[in-house]
C-alpha cells in the first residue's frame, strides 16, 4: 500500500473496534485461535483486519502457509494499540469515580487528648471533609498508641492520630505537631521543696507512673532509670495518680500547662529530665484504593499549612 500523501483523519468507535480485534488476533497467534476469544468466525476476523489496513493504508500482518506473523508497520501499530487501550481504560475509569457519590466509612482511631488538641485541627478537619463528602459515615475510636497502630496495619482503622514513639515499615506518617514533656509532681510531694540540683539527683528514687510502652530513644534515656510503680497511658488518669501525690510522672507541658497555672503541680528537674514527643497522622502503605482515606489526607495536607518534621 501507498503511503504517499496518505492522512488518517479521525479515529472513531469502528476503529477501536478494529483495533481491538487486531491486538487479540496478535495476542492469540493467529486468526484461527482469535476464534474462541472474539466469538467469531476466522472469515468475519479476517475482514476486519482487512478493513483496518485499508483504513490505515498499511500492512499490518502476514498469513499463510508459512503461518501468521506482523510486519514492521504491524508491530508498531500493536504496540501503539495497547497504549491507546491503556490510555482509554484509565479515562474511563477516572471518570466513573469522579462521577460516583463517595460513600463507605472512614474509620478513625485518636490518641489520647489529640481530638481537641488546636494543633490537630480535628474538628476543621472533620467539618470540611464532611463538606465534600456527606455521604461518607465516620466513626472515631480513642485507644492507645500500640492499639491504634495494629488497628491500621490490620485495616481496622483506616487513620490514626498517634504519638509518634516509633516507625514501623507498614505505615506512612504525616507529622502534625511535638510536644515537650516534663516530669511533674504535687506542690506537696518531698520533690516540689528540694533546690533543682537535688531534684536532679533525687527524682529517681520516687514512685514514677508512666506509659507502659516502648519509648523512643530520647524517651527511654529520661524513663529508663526511674522508680517505675505504676503504669497509665492516658493523661487523665495519669494526671489523676500524679495528684494524689503518691506518683510522679511524665506530661505532655501544654496537657500540663492549667494544672501548673492553678499550682497544684509543678514541673521537677525540669533543665535536664525533658524529652520530646511527636504527634503524626498514620497509614497504612497499600496499594488497595481507599477513597475516604485519600480524601482525608488530601483535606489534611490543605487544611494544615505548617505541617512539621519528626522530631527524632
Amino acid at each position: 500500500m501507498s503511503v504517499q500523501n496518505y492522512s488518517l483523519g479521525q479515529v472513531g468507535d469502528y476503529e477501536i473496534k478494529q483495533l481491538k480485534v487486531f491486538k487479540t488476533v496478535v495476542d492469540c497467534g493467529g486468526f484461527s485461535a482469535a476464534e474462541t476469544s472474539l466469538n467469531i468466525g476466522r472469515s468475519t476476523i479476517s475482514l476486519h483486519i482487512s478493513n483496518l489496513e485499508s483504513r490505515l493504508n498499511l500492512v499490518l500482518c502476514k498469513r499463510g502457509r508459512g503461518g501468521f506473523s506482523l510486519t514492521e508497520e504491524g508491530a508498531i501499530i500493536y504496540k501503539m494499540t495497547e497504549n491507546l487501550l491503556e490510555s482509554l481504560d484509565a479515562f474511563r475509569t477516572t471518570v466513573n469515580n469522579l462521577n460516583v457519590s463517595l460513600t463507605g466509612k472512614l474509620r478513625i482511631a485518636l490518641s489520647d487528648k489529640v481530638s481537641l488538641d488546636p494543633r490537630s485541627h480535628f474538628p476543621e478537619l472533620i467539618k470540611h471533609f464532611s463538606n465534600v463528602a456527606p455521604e461518607v459515615f465516620i466513626t472515631t475510636n480513642v485507644a492507645s498508641m500500640t492499639n491504634i497502630e495494629r488497628m491500621v496495619l490490620n485495616d481496622e482503622a483506616d487513620v490514626g492520630f498517634i504519638p509518634y514513639h516509633r516507625k514501623l515499615d507498614g505505615l506512612d506518617y504525616v507529622h502534625l505537631y511535638n510536644d515537650r514533656c516534663f516530669i511533674y509532681a504535687t506542690k506537696d510531694h518531698p520533690l516540689a521543696t528540694m533546690s533543682v540540683q537535688q531534684q536532679e539527683d533525687n527524682v529517681d528514687s520516687y514512685p514514677a507512673s508512666h506509659a507502659g510502652l516502648k519509648y523512643h530513644e530520647q524517651a527511654s534515656e529520661q524513663i529508663s532509670h526511674m522508680m517505675l510503680s505504676s503504669v497509665s497511658y492516658f493523661y487523665d488518669s495519669r494526671l489523676a495518680l500524679i495528684l494524689s501525690g503518691q506518683y510522679i510522672g511524665f506530661l505532655p507541658e501544654r496537657y500540663a500547662e492549667p494544672y501548673i497555672k492553678s499550682g497544684q503541680i509543678i514541673a521537677i528537674a525540669a533543665r535536664k529530665r525533658h524529652y520530646n514527643l511527636g504527634v503524626a497522622v498514620a497509614t497504612k502503605k497499600t496499594a488497595q484504593p481507599n477513597k475516604p482515606r485519600e480524601l482525608f489526607l488530601d483535606v489534611l495536607h490543605n487544611t494544615i499549612k505548617d505541617l512539621v518534621v519528626a522530631p527524632y
